[in-house]
């Protein structure tokens, strides 16, 4: 059986962050374990979004420096992406970093992509949410006290516009459930942006712009305030 839950333990890790529930909740359980040493953040080939939410370089600075963590970030296409991805795992290697973090909860055991690549490079693979229930993830980093809004949601998976902006809540949770709909947004029914929470120096003010349409997403763009 895999160590994928606790190879961070007692480790200097790196962390893949897109900023949103999941990556935020497994380096927190992961800062529990070892010592973070930095954020990894792909870009987008331009270099003006994040290549997992569409974030902002300015917001995921303001996320990073909420966290008290440097950036490690490249910009790059899909197909440049395993070459890039490794270049930067190669960095934070020499940076100190054995470990590397990230907040998937479903990969299979065999085939799995961040395995491979940590490993050609030298490096530890933990995924603290590994094997989790769903319901219990989220449940977990409402809990723990973090504040995190919805961001991007996909209406042809049940989602409205009108859950763009909603913040993460018992209550919500609940409501999605009702509806059907994975409150984790595994399926990728929507993406959340965290604004604050325990291991944030100091809540992140945003200011929300207005909605955007494209196909079957709606997007709620932010800026710093």
């Amino acid at each position: 059986m895999k160590n994928w839950k606790t190879n961070a333990q007692k480790q200097p890790f790196i962390a893949s962050y897109s900023g949103g529930k999941d990556s935020t909740l497994a380096l927190y359980k992961a800062m529990q374990q070892g010592t973070a040493t930095g954020l990894i953040i792909m870009l987008e080939e331009e270099g003006k979004r994040s290549r997992s939410h569409g974030m902002p370089p300015a917001l995921i600075h303001a996320q990073a420096e909420a966290l008290q963590l440097p950036v490690y970030t490249i910009a790059t296409s899909w197909e440049g992406y395993e070459q890039a991805f490794m270049t930067i795992l190669s960095q934070a290697k020499e940076d100190g970093a054995n470990v590397l973090v990230t907040g998937d909860l479903d990969v299979p055991e065999h085939g799995c992509w961040h395995d491979r690549v940590t490993k050609q490079v030298g490096l530890k693979l933990s995924m603290p949410l590994w094997e989790m229930d769903h319901v219990e993830v989220v449940r977990e980093f409402i809990d723990a006290g973090f504040k995190t809004i919805l961001v991007t949601v996909n209406l042809s998976l049940g989602m409205h516009e009108e859950d763009l902006g909603r913040e993460l809540t018992h209550c919500y949770v609940d409501e999605l459930i009702t509806r059907g709909i994975d409150p984790c947004g595994e399926g990728g029914e929507f993406h959340t942006t965290v604004l604050a929470g325990p291991i944030f120096s100091k809540e992140i003010a945003v200011k929300r712009e207005a909605i955007i349409r494209d196909g079957d997403y709606a997007f709620l763009p932010l800026t710093l305030a």
